[in-house]
């Protein structure tokens, strides 16, 4: 039990420092490129998105590195499952999430197309092709958007951009340099005490690895877009939110999951994660599509369906 006590508490500790150096990341990541002159769209888009994905993509490398590809698998599945049921079931009971035209037009079904597609891989496990046909895709998506958004700048999409680069002085290259490296050195700290303590539970309790990875590393890598929504929602920027978690899921799916096949490929230990758990991700991704397209909102009731499919995936796959 004490050895159990431990492998927890570094997971907690690991998640603390890794989302509080995400965001170091993030935002020396950003400024770092406004001072370069990097393009807005590209900033939001890559710089951003990347980053606000790097607890997952750490976790994921550092796992499938260590041959615990479940770990790394478990982690996008349950990353992509909590965003869309737990995150936005969550901001529904708090306001009527309206969903604008533009991201029922580009981001809701890029995204979806990208869960699928990692689906159909998944099965059995990730080779390194298939890794590299979701970096692929990613790099299509990424100029996609990068092309419809340089073609009207998207207001959510600049005002994100410059709550980063929201400080009195102008970004200094060097800086911003040493803020986003120490930010990476922090995710990598961080990410490695997750898997680890996350690896020594699922040993001393005779659980799966991606059980483990599904429920408590997912939710803490999670956290990040579950206290944005709760703050968004409060002020009623609730068209933010969705885009948010769509874009995430995204980058969960095809960065992610490339990274993981790339760094670890191999087979899959736990057969209920390409079936139980990612016929959740799917069903979540649908079902969330499907509410927002029908009146172009997500209604408390959706949102309480949502939270159901969440509650009941977990004992499944126990």
């Amino acid at each position: 039990m004490a050895s159990v006590l431990l492998a927890l508490l570094a997971v907690v500790v690991g998640l603390f420092v890794l989302v509080k150096a995400a965001d170091v990341f993030v935002s020396g990541a950003a400024r770092l490129s406004a001072a370069l002159k990097v393009p807005p769209v590209i900033i939001g888009a890559a710089v951003i998105g990347f980053g606000t994905s790097a607890p997952e993509m750490v976790v994921s490398a550092i796992a499938a590195g260590q041959g615990k590809l479940d770990l790394a698998v478990g982690n996008v599945i349950g990353s992509n499952v909590a965003n869309l049921s737990l995150v936005l079931g969550v901001a529904s009971l708090l306001c009527l999430m309206n969903v604008s035209s533009g991201v029922l037009r580009k981001e809701a079904p890029l995204s979806t197309a990208a869960v699928l597609l990692f689906a159909v891989l998944v099965q059995g496990g990730l080779e390194r092709w298939e890794g590299g046909l979701l970096l692929a895709t990613l790099v299509a998506a990424l100029v996609w958007l990068f092309t419809g958004n340089a073609k009207g700048q998207d207001s959510e999409l600049l005002g994100e951009i410059e709550e980063f680069l929201d400080e009195d002085d102008p970004p200094s290259a060097r800086q911003e340099s040493l803020r986003a490296f120490i930010g990476l050195v922090g995710v990598i700290v961080g990410a490695q005490l997750a898997v680890t303590g996350a690896s020594t539970i699922a040993d001393e309790l005779g659980l799966g690895e991606g059980f483990i990875a599904i429920t408590l590393v997912a939710v803490g890598t999670s956290l990040p877009e579950l206290t944005t929504a709760i703050a968004a929602a409060r002020k009623g920027e609730d068209e933010l939110i969705v885009g948010n978690l769509l874009g995430s899921n995204l980058f969960n799916s095809l960065a992610v999951g490339a990274i993981a096949g790339l760094v670890g490929p191999g087979t899959l230990d736990d057969e209920r994660l390409a079936s139980v758990g990612v016929g959740a991700m799917v069903l979540v991704a649908l079902s969330a599509w499907l509410f927002m397209g029908t009146r172009r909102t997500v209604e408390k009731w959706e949102g309480i369906a949502l939270l159901g499919a969440y509650a009941v995936t977990l004992p499944l796959l126990a």
